[in-house]
């Protein structure tokens, strides 16, 4: 089964599994992992912002348009910032390491 690493703000690092065909949002609530998700993986907030490690960001499927727009509205946005409901796992992303900022921001209320 393929893998994963989420690092947390404070560096602790978790590794789990990854199945092929769930998005990066899904395995971290699979997981109880702290990452929101306010519209559910509908492409209508930016609360599942992750930073991609810089050796990963490349092997990913290009950021559509939608998401593109979604992602300017992100708290701490980098050059590697994707959003967790787009990407999917894939054999070629085994071992996918992805950082989760210090905050979120949604529409509605801010998250610190």
């Amino acid at each position: 089964m393929p893998k994963m690493t989420f690092i947390a703000p404070d560096g602790n690092r978790l590794e789990v599994e990854a199945p092929e065909g769930l998005s990066v949002l899904e395995i971290a609530h699979r997981n109880k992992i702290d990452l929101e998700g306010a519209c559910e993986g509908s492409l209508a907030c930016s609360t599942c912002h992750i930073v991609v490690a810089p050796e990963w960001y490349d092997k990913l499927a290009a950021a559509s348009d939608d998401e593109e727009d979604m992602l300017d509205l992100a708290f701490g946005l980098t050059s590697t910032s994707r959003l967790g409901c787009q990407i999917i796992m894939k054999p070629e992303l085994d071992g996918l390491v992805v950082t989760l900022p210090s905050a979120t921001r949604n529409m509605m209320v801010d998250k610190k």
